[in-house]
């Protein structure tokens, strides 16, 4: 754990496991009921000293963070490598989009700005008034195995650049980097008391967390279920929840299908299709979907596997056992709702085969739930009306990818699908961290991207002057 700027030895301590060789990575304190009183009347203090601190002053520290990350850039991407088992490929990809997360966030602290508000407009000539943005205290950062830095930093930078103290509790399988990030932080000029971070189990660690009443905002990405459990005890609490999905892809028969695929393979296979926003389901029109498959399976069979810091993986393995008992299920399941598994389907030491299956209905895991897996199901549709009933038939709703030259049709399907973002000849993985990004339904409620985070980390504060006689 990291406080007051330190790594702190405990008497309990977690062993990080490299999810590639099963070998422990790192070996790290485990927070204690305790540590959380302390981080909180840490940031009690972290919150008066960054509340005054001038916006300009925040933005500089987390810039520096930034400089200081990019210094450190392979450092921070083997690190993410060995505890989350991502390629160092796309390790590397994460740092530089956590260094461009910490610079938006030090934009968003220079534009925040409030408003004139006209009291004339209700006859009352003789005031005048207007609104700031003030930050909300202390913010609880809770975030995932699968993106430990750069998740981290859209929680952390934009609580920071509105004057927030924060206590992150990182996934217990990924806490390494976001300890670095702390550090790194308090290294750039953060008060050492703006930022503590508790590392160990949610039952331990995060629900007293989301209990505790000096906890005025908690940012949490993970599953449907956490986020329900921290909703139902987190009490008056502002809430960002990030949650789950099952991310689908519509495929018009009018585009060239060769380009769809390798777009599919980017997205269904990347960090072994661990990410809210892998593709997991694909419809496409039925006339074309033989020749859809073919060519997607020609894309994912060619997928290279292995060692995650070897140059040339391009997926790496699972988090752990459990994630792929989980993949199997549903591939089983899958099988009882009439599906063909034409590819994978099955583990391999740690690796889970990347998996296509076809024509299950839609009542089956694989459409209903989120995998969190390297699996993929493509099913068809003969009308605009049907696929969009298809998509839209889940709980989640995060993101959704339309492929087609008809302007129509996209429209349509824009207007029509309810998701988070609707994105038009593109696959729902894509993501820059400027954009409004958070879904609808099971998916979560909030959005984050710096420029929208900044603002569900402040409260407005109204300001009126009126004449004295």
């Amino acid at each position: 754990m990291l406080f007051l700027g330190k790594r702190i030895q405990k008497q309990k301590t977690i062993n990080v496991i490299n999810p590639y060789d099963q070998k422990v990575f790192e070996t790290l304190g485990q927070s204690e009921t305790q540590d959380i009183e302390k981080a909180i009347s840490a940031a009690h203090t972290g919150f008066e000293m960054l509340k005054n601190m001038p916006a300009g002053d925040r933005a500089g520290i987390l810039n520096r963070t930034a400089k200081i990350i990019a210094e450190q850039k392979e450092d921070f991407a083997r690190t993410i490598s060995l505890e989350s088992g991502k390629t160092i490929n796309e390790a590397r990809g994460e740092v530089n989009r956590a260094i461009n997360t910490l610079k938006l966030s030090a934009a968003a602290a220079l534009e925040l700005t409030g408003k004139t508000i006209r009291f004339d407009h209700a006859g009352q000539s003789k005031k005048v008034g207007f609104y700031t943005r003030v930050p909300l205290g202390i913010v609880c950062a809770i975030t995932p195995f699968n993106f430990p830095l750069n998740l981290s930093c859209h929680k952390i930078g934009p609580a920071i650049a509105a004057g927030n103290a924060v206590i992150h509790k990182p996934a217990t399988k990924t806490p390494v980097s976001g300890v670095m990030l702390g550090q790194a932080l308090v290294a750039a000029g953060l008060p050492k008391e703006g930022i503590s971070v508790l590392v160990g189990p949610g039952k331990e660690i995060g629900l007293p967390l989301v209990q505790n009443a000096s906890v005025r905002k908690i940012s949490f990405t993970g599953s449907l279920e956490v986020g329900e459990l921290i909703t139902k005890n987190c009490g008056m609490k502002r809430v960002t929840m990030e949650l789950g999905s099952n991310s689908a892809v519509v495929v018009f028969r009018d585009v060239p299908l060769g380009h769809v695929a390798k777009k599919v393979r980017r997205g269904g296979y990347t960090l072994a299709g661990q990410v809210c926003i892998s593709v997991q389901r694909v419809y496409v029109e039925k006339d074309i979907a033989d020749e859809f498959v073919r060519e997607l399976s020609l894309e994912v069979g060619q997928i290279k596997y292995g060692d995650p810091l070897k140059e040339d993986t391009e997926m790496g393995p699972m988090i752990d056992d459990a994630a792929m008992q989980k993949a199997e299920a549903f591939c089983e399941d899958a099988k009882k709702h009439n599906g063909i598994i034409i590819l994978g389907g099955r583990r391999e030491h740690s690796f889970f085969l990347p998996t296509i299956i076809i024509n299950t209905t839609e009542d089956a895991l694989i459409v209903q739930e989120e995998a969190f897996a390297p699996i993929v199901v493509v099913n068809i549709f003969e009308t605009i009306e049907e696929v969009i009933d298809k998509v839209n038939g889940t709980k989640y709703g995060l993101q959704a990818g339309v492929f087609t030259q008809d302007i129509s049709k996209a429209l349509i399907c824009a207007r029509g699908i309810d998701a988070g973002g609707v994105l038009i000849n593109e696959i729902p993985t894509f993501r820059v961290d400027n954009m409004p990004y958070g879904g609808t339904k099971g998916s979560g409620m909030g959005r984050e991207g710096p420029e929208f985070a900044i603002k569900e980390m402040t409260e407005e504060k109204l300001v009126i002057f009126d004449q004295l006689p």
